[in-house]
């Protein structure tokens, strides 16, 4: 079983950043990104942290403070490429160090949250918004999740 131990501390803060950039890649999609948006990735680590006990990597990841690193400047196109390099490189990193499932269980958690963020404010009639539904799936693509 992996844990946040077997990672040197750069290397778990880019595991860790994984699921509220996923986050932050889908609030940017639209303009206008809001409060509940951002309330909405808070909440979706609140409800994983209660499903706790099956994956002690994925138990550290939800128990950690969701951030991102916002050094990054420049165009939202800009801020969504490097989010987009930093999945990939976060998932490569997992397919060396940890199991198949616990990759699996990630990826489904970086999906998860990115859905739900979509899911925080109604676009129009729509739950999702053809912009936010292409940035899950491009995040989807990125990442390798079915």
């Amino acid at each position: 079983m992996t844990t946040k131990a077997d990672f040197p501390p750069e290397e778990w803060d880019l595991v860790a950043e994984g699921p509220p950039s996923a986050g932050l890649i889908v609030s940017t999609a639209e303009r206008g990104g809001s409060f509940r948006e951002a309330f909405s990735i808070a909440k979706a680590y609140t409800e994983a942290r209660q499903q706790h006990g099956e994956s002690e990597l994925f138990d550290e990841i939800v128990s950690a403070k969701p951030e991102v690193d916002h050094t990054r400047k420049g165009s939202p196109e800009d801020l969504r490429e490097y989010l987009l390099g930093r999945l990939r490189e976060a998932v490569a990193l997992l397919e060396q160090k940890a199991t198949p499932e616990e990759v699996a269980d990630y990826r489904g958690f970086v999906v998860a949250v990115a859905e739900r963020v979509a899911g925080a404010k109604k676009e129009g009639d729509e739950p999702v918004s053809d912009a936010e539904r292409a940035a899950i799936d491009e995040i989807s693509a990125t990442i390798g999740a079915a």
